[in-house]
């Protein structure tokens, strides 16, 4: 990036993205575009409180240890038939998982497309983006594999050598200097996860506009947040207040409605408004950092929907015009 830096702004693209919501699903109301659309935000993994995981963390995790100490877990007194079944289901849940996270990938270019064009359509941006959205899928995994393997190492570095100084006079400096470690090892595991948390919300936005693969999204995105990391904090800053907010939205739309509004897919349609301006909210945001990042800077994207104006407009280039005839000399 030479010369003069464009100037970032949060709030203006917050509104721009509020009239496009508008725009989309208001101007005119049609059901059927607003249920496809809910759709496409709900296979894309905007699915509402009615999938939200973060109750099962109050579940009593230490039954075997403090509740029911006198079960033996020993092969001798388990039944032959139970392993087998719950390597059966093991192996279920793992497939399960990886198609869901297929699903969504491929989903999140649907929604964009959806939100971009102005129209609601599954099947034709399905088959558009199968090469970004498996690439998307592809590069999550092997992430979340080496993500795995680290921690796992981590943790071999870490509780190895204080098992073996266990017991010997100088277990409590070991025991502190591991505590110290595993602090050390956890902040620098959540600035990893924050940071690619980032990343990895821009790179769909990079794939549609630039049709190309997932790692060279992610070394783009990367560098455009660490070449200027103020916007995009103040970004992330934001988003948490409008995720608090949501969160709001969806317990008094659940309560309203007798716990219907938190069902799945129906907690995506209900709460569709907030979904396609939070959408918006990013790719706006996105589009100041230049035409490479405009998502609506595609020609045939500007020949069917109008893009939003919060930044300078990219117009198409004008036809070439033949020069005119020489005049005949008589």
């Amino acid at each position: 990036m030479n010369g003069e830096q464009p100037k970032i702004q949060i709030f203006e693209p917050f509104g721009a993205a509020y009239e496009l919501m508008k725009r989309i699903l208001f101007q005119p109301f049609a059901f059927e575009k607003w249920i496809v659309i809910g759709f496409a935000a709900f296979i894309s993994g905007a699915w509402g409180p009615g999938l939200n995981p973060s109750g099962w963390r109050s579940g009593n995790w230490n039954f075997r240890s403090t509740t029911h100490n006198s079960f033996n877990t020993t092969t001798e007194t388990m039944p032959a038939w139970l392993i087998p079944v719950i390597i059966g289901c093991a192996v279920i849940a793992l497939v399960l998982i990886l198609v869901l996270a297929w699903v969504a990938s491929r989903g999140r270019f649907i929604f964009t497309d959806c939100v971009v064009k102005n129209r609601g359509a599954i099947v034709e941006p399905w088959k558009e983006y199968r090469r970004e959205g498996n690439s998307y899928f592809l590069f999550s995994i092997a992430v979340g594999f080496l993500v795995m393997l680290v921690v796992g190492a981590l943790a071999l570095l870490i509780f190895l050598p204080l098992g073996f100084f266990a017991g010997g006079s100088g277990s409590t400096h070991h025991s502190v200097a591991a505590v110290f470690v595993l602090v050390f090892v956890a902040l620098v595991f959540i600035s990893f996860a924050i940071f690619f948390a980032v990343v990895s919300q821009f790179m769909v936005p990079v794939m549609y506009r630039r049709r190309c693969r997932a790692l060279e999204a992610f070394q783009d995105v990367a560098r455009l947040i660490l070449h200027r990391p103020g916007p995009f904090i103040l970004f992330v800053l934001f988003s948490i207040v409008l995720a608090i907010g949501l969160a709001i939205c969806a317990t008094l739309a659940a309560c309203l409605t007798c716990c219907i509004a938190a069902l799945p897919y129906v907690s995506t349609v209900v709460l569709l408004p907030a979904f396609v301006w939070l959408l918006a909210f990013k790719l706006i945001f996105l589009r100041q950092f230049g035409p490479e990042y405009d998502v609506w800077a595609v020609p045939e994207v500007l020949a069917s929907i109008e893009a939003p104006a919060v930044a300078p407009p990219i117009q198409p280039p004008p036809p070439s015009v033949p020069p005119p005839p020489p005049p005949s000399v008589a």
